[in-house]
Parts: C-alpha cells; structure tokens; sequence
C-alpha cells in the first residue's frame, strides 16, 4: 500500500516534469501547488476555524473565571458561543493529511535525482512505460547553490522552513490587545487559565522550529517543498482574515440598522399612541362638555 503511494507520487511528478519542459523545480513546485489545491478546504476551515477560536477567547476565559467550579455550566455556556475546547486540536488535521505526503515526496525526490544505478533501475521499473528516459535523463538536481537530492550544506533552507512557518501561523492569530483586562492582567496571563489557548499559543512557536530542525537533514527539494507550501498558507491566511473582517463589518453595520430600524419604530408606536390618547382624550373633553352643556339647557328650560 505504502509503496504504491509512492509510485503514485512518482508517476505524477514525472508527468510534471516532462510537460514543464524537464525541469526538476518547476514540477517540483507545481506539485505543491496541485496539493495545496487539493486540501484547500480543509485548510481554509482550519484557518477560519483558528482565528475564530482566538476571537472567543475573551468570552471564554470571563466564562472560565465565572463558572471554574462548575464544568457542567461552563460547557453549556460555551456551547451557547459555539465554543469547543477540542477544537484547536484540529488545528493538527491538516499537518497530519500531509505527513504521507512529506515522506513519499522525500523518497520521490531521492529515486528521481540521484543517479545511482539503484535508483534508476527502481525508476524504469516504476514509471509509466509511455515515458522516453533518454530524453529525460539525466535529470538536473542543481537550484542555487544547492544539490536538491542533499540537505542544504548553508542551512538557509531550514531558516527559510522556519520563518515562513512561522508567519503563516502567526497570519491565523488575531492582533494583541495593547490594554489589559479589567484586573490588570494582560492577554498572556489571561490565557493561562485556558490551556487550549496556551497549546495554541505553544505550538505557534514550537512547530516552525521543529520543522527548521527536520529541514536541516532533509534533502534540499523537500526544504523547497515546505517553504512554497508555507508561502501558499500564507497567501491563504492572509485571504481568510480579509474575508472574516469584512464578514464582521458587514454583519455589524446590519446589527446597527436593525437596532435603528427597531429604534424608529418604538419612536413611531410611541408617537402614534401619544396621538391616540390625544384624540381620545380630545374625545373624552368634547363628550363632557355636551354633557355639561345639555345639563344646561335642562335646567333653562325648567325655568
């Protein structure tokens, strides 16, 4: 099963490779684009599914603080803001979608640009038949300074790993409060009391320089893969924080028109029952003083 996944991979990044011209990089990078593309909505979910959790966090922790000594009320409460405590770990999903693909990439990689006698025996015996490797091989394994098929010797590429890991998470975290809560105490101690939020928080930090340390004995082509994936991430987290605010201002200013709109028609109800008890007691005066003025006319005329 696992070798056939492979093979798979293989043939998709052969078929790239000759139809981009036998260049080993833009395949490479087309790649990551088509499986960027293809876990799209999984990836978009997650990202709303984070900055949205991030959001709750302040009606969380009032609620964390409120109910600490009654679980069974703060999940209800929570449940009403559509808060899940397990959520964040789904942040993981995606990460773990793509740990087949990393490993059966980084065999791809090694079968395709070393040329050992060993791989390109497995690669004839792998590939489509309809491929002419005469007219694809040798198969250049040289960006830069770089040997695609070896870690990168300056160890820029695991920087590079790193630090657009690292913006495309930071991309999915609302922006800090500058003030502090009501008691003094900032964001950071706030979310003490959450642990989601301080995984959250933790990970933001601990996943880039994980992978920047993988990336330093990766080859060099699987580095490249990482960094372009990341870049997409973060063109795509950029979109959903776009998105979301204007969902917001928009949901706002229609709050903002029903509450007027509400507002004008209690002034309206308010007005017209004014004119009403105006009229009535109108009415009311013009009644009695027919009254009075019959009781009058009765009196006169028994004189």
């Amino acid at each position: 099963m696992w070798q056939a996944f492979i093979d798979f991979m293989l043939n998709i990044m052969m078929y790239l490779y000759q139809g981009l011209g036998n260049n080993f990089l833009f395949a490479l990078v087309a790649f990551t684009v088509l499986t960027r593309v293809l876990l799209l909505p999984l990836n978009l979910r997650q990202q709303r599914s984070t900055i949205r959790m991030q959001e709750l966090q302040p009606q969380v922790q009032a609620i964390q603080k409120k109910y600490r000594d009654n679980q069974q009320k703060m999940m209800e409460e929570f449940q009403k803001i559509g808060y899940n405590p397990t959520e964040p770990l789904m942040g993981c999903l995606p990460l773990l979608v793509q740990m087949p693909i990393f490993f059966a990439l980084y065999r791809v990689i090694i079968i395709m640009l070393e040329s050992t006698p060993e791989s390109l025996l497995t690669l004839k015996e792998t590939i489509d038949p309809s491929f002419d490797l005469a007219t694809m091989l040798p198969i250049d394994n040289t960006f830069l300074w770089m040997n695609l098929s070896l870690p990168d010797p300056y160890f820029v590429l695991p920087v590079l790993v790193a630090g657009s890991m690292f913006v495309s998470q930071k991309l999915l975290m609302p922006p800090k409060k500058a003030a502090e809560d009501s008691k003094g105490r900032n964001k950071k101690g706030a979310e003490q009391d959450d642990p989601a939020a301080q995984m959250q928080r933790s990970m933001q930090y601990t996943m880039p320089l994980m992978f920047g340390f993988f990336a330093m004995s990766f080859n060099s082509g699987l580095g490249i893969y990482f960094v372009v994936s990341n870049l997409i991430g973060m063109a795509q987290g950029f979109f959903v924080r776009r998105t979301m605010a204007q969902a917001r201002a928009e949901s706002e200013v229609r709050r903002k028109a029903n509450i007027e709109a509400a507002a004008r028609l209690e002034n309206d109800d308010n007005n017209n029952g004014k004119k009403s008890e105006s009229k009535t007691k109108k009415l009311t005066d013009s009644v009695e003083k027919n009254k009075k003025s019959n009781k009058k006319s009765k009196k006169k005329g028994k004189r």
